[in-house]
């Protein structure tokens, strides 16, 4: 084995092996500084079964893209190997040069060919006044029998391969390469054709390798002749089996299941089908590869139907958040609280403007009201307002739905592509809630967008410029994030522009009482009921004000509608309806009783005195103290014990 010497960039040459016998291997070497720029070039020798063994070791090393050999060593080559392998051939004028060198020698003169004997030269003998006997052979053992031959009827100089050549002395007879030097650069050339091929190929099987590999979903892909080229994890979990050592084995034998055969011969897709395939239920692509035009392979994507169920759940649960319009103003934001009134009055001066604003708060406090409120108020008002949860949506889901993406750009994709959220929200604008949660991935692309103003498709290239103001909001705490990095620094400093803190309900405590009973009232209404709620709400106020709401406005909403559902489920048996409440909203009753707003002698003062003035009469004493008669009647008890 004897490797050529290569140029500092010789790795990236295409590689090619040469395997022969030293007779042609000597008449390949005087040439080989002529091809040190553009071809790695090892030269092996062996035959038959020890040719082939050195190829295979080859190309389990990786370290050939093609083969160049001659006769029975390219023959057997190309039936064993699935690669590439370039023949020398033996062109006419080759044979009449070796006949004229043997003619100078002896004129008779054997030829021994490998696979068939050449009846043109026939006439050629006439000619050169020569006495040539052919043989033709397709085994080592053949060639030695024709050899015996030839030197009991006395010829002396034998013509054909390098291997020939080899038999012919070592029978003590006389051998002439038939392969000239011209032979043997045209099989040079196309050896490095097919090592560029080869090499193109594999850039290309390695590149759908990393795409493949990153995909959430279990995929593989396949050549035309059924073999798997790309294959990734999720997918190998499925199958049950590790590592890359699958690359290049028929899918058929591994799972037959999985077969591509028939969209390889018809170049139908297959899309959405419900399949029971390595005993779980899958939702199943099957796709073509085309090239130019021509299937050249196909591959077939499996997604989890349970996690298709769960993205349909929470796409139908968040397509509220999506609507292009906003349905809230800064009017429809109550409270009188002075951290309520600040935020309000932050708010209308930043809507005035048109930078990033960060709205930070615990989670219930109204963010996306907000900000729908400042886009309302702005200038952009009228054009789109597109929100987008980023907790609500996988990884893979996000990109698509936040950057679209290009018809083809990856299985299932829709017709025509689609675009992403930032174009739909073009001169409006966009809400991200919980950008927190945004992973570290698709922070890097939106920091691009809000630098560049442009927005690039996935499997697209060409840049859309976009006029888009950005709203975020989070939960979290991003400084900390950032110590942690699981939140880009820099991203930060692009949304941190304007920020806007809004106070927890506990915070804002005299706006409860009226944020409740507008709750109630519409709660109320939805379900059809004109039932005045005042009097149950003026027996809840002291604890409604009381309680800590660790969810905030979106737990008060929850009461209310609780309050709601027990007033219509009880009319006006206000006793009934607060002791349904006690029962089944114990944070707001810790020790489990209803408290009146004051209590021992003062409380049963006011009582008597109440009903003194009335003569008595309860339902007129209860108005005196403008509160109802099952209030009352609470009261009454309380103060007893």
């Amino acid at each position: 084995m004897n490797p050529v010497s290569l140029p500092p960039d010789g790795r990236a040459l295409p590689r090619v092996c040469f395997l022969g016998y030293r007779h042609l291997t000597r008449l390949v070497e005087p040439i080989l500084g002529d091809y040190a720029h553009r071809v790695r070039l090892e030269i092996a020798e062996g035959a038959f079964e020890e040719a082939l063994a050195i190829a295979r070791q080859r190309i389990a090393a990786g370290e050939v893209d093609a083969f160049l050999s001659a006769g029975a060593n390219a023959s057997i080559l190309r039936n064993e190997l699935d690669a590439p392998v370039a023949t020398i051939q033996v062109e006419g004028f080759d044979i009449l040069q070796a006949m004229i060198r043997a003619r100078q020698i002896t004129d008779r003169v054997g030829i021994v060919t490998y696979g068939q004997t050449n009846p043109r030269l026939d006439a050629v003998k006439g000619l050169l006044k020569m006495e040539i006997r052919q043989y033709a052979y397709q085994t080592f053992a053949d060639g030695q029998a024709h050899f015996d031959a030839l030197r009991r009827d006395g010829f002396e100089v034998i013509i054909g391969s390098s291997l020939v050549v080899e038999l012919a002395e070592q029978s003590g007879l006389q051998g002439i390469l038939v392969y000239s030097l011209d032979s043997v650069r045209r099989g040079l050339e196309s050896a490095i054709d097919l090592a560029r091929a080869a090499r193109l190929e594999a850039g290309r099987y390695e590149q759908l390798n990393g795409v493949v590999r990153n995909l959430q979903d279990a995929m593989l892909a396949v050549d035309h002749r059924h073999r798997i080229i790309a294959i990734n994890p999720p997918m190998l979990r499925a199958l049950g089996r590790d590592g890359d050592a699958l690359l290049g084995t028929p899918l058929d034998a591994l799972a037959p299941e999985l077969s591509l055969m028939r969209t390889l011969e018809t170049g139908e897709e297959e899309r959405a089908s419900v399949r029971k395939l390595l005993q779980r239920d899958w939702v199943v692509n099957r796709t073509p590869i085309r090239e130019h035009g021509e299937i050249v392979g196909a591959a077939i994507t499996l997604y989890d139907a349970h996690l298709i169920q769960e993205a349909d759940t929470s796409l139908r649960i968040h397509q509220r958040t999506r609507q292009l319009a906003p349905r809230y103003r800064f009017d429809d934001l109550h409270g009188t609280s002075p951290a309520f009134v600040r935020a309000i009055d932050t708010a209308r001066r930043y809507a005035r403007t048109d930078l990033t604003v960060l709205l930070s708060g615990e989670s219930g406090v109204g963010k996306e009201l907000f900000a729908q409120a400042i886009h309302s108020e702005s200038p952009r008002a009228g054009q789109p307002f597109v929100a987008l949860n980023c907790a609500a949506f996988p990884e893979s889901l996000l990109e698509s739905e936040l950057f679209g993406y290009e018809e083809g750009a990856f299985t299932g994709s829709r017709r025509g592509g689609k675009r992403g959220l930032l174009e739909a929200a073009h001169k409006g604008t966009l809400f991200l809630d919980e950008i927190g949660d945004m992973p570290l991935p698709l922070q890097t692309r939106l920091l691009r967008v809000l630098q560049e103003r442009e927005v690039t498709r996935l499997g697209g290239t060409a840049a859309v410029p976009i006029d888009v103001r950005i709203l975020v909001a989070t939960h979290q705490p991003l400084q900390q994030m950032i110590a942690e990095r699981r939140f880009r620094q820099d991203l930060y400093y692009r949304i941190n522009t304007l920020r806007l803190a809004l106070p927890a309900l506990r915070d804002r405590r005299s706006d409860i009482p009226l944020l409740a009973r507008g709750m109630v009232t519409r709660s109320l209404r939805r379900l059809g009921s004109t039932l005045d709620a005042e009097p149950t709400l003026a027996a809840l106020d002291p604890h409604l004000c009381a309680y800590a709401w660790p969810g905030n406005v979106r737990e008060l909403e929850n009461i209310a509608e609780r309050i709601a559902v027990f007033l219509l489920q009880f009319g006006h048996e206000d006793e009934v309806v607060l002791d349904a409440l006690v029962e089944d909203c114990p944070e707001l009753f810790p020790d489990g009783r209803l408290h009146a707003a004051d209590d021992g002698e003062a409380l049963s003062a006011r009582i008597e005195a109440a009903l003194a003035r009335t003569g008595g009469n309860r339902a007129e004493a209860a108005k005196l103290l403008g509160v109802s008669r099952a209030t009352l009647w609470r009261w009454q008890k309380q103060a007893t014990i």
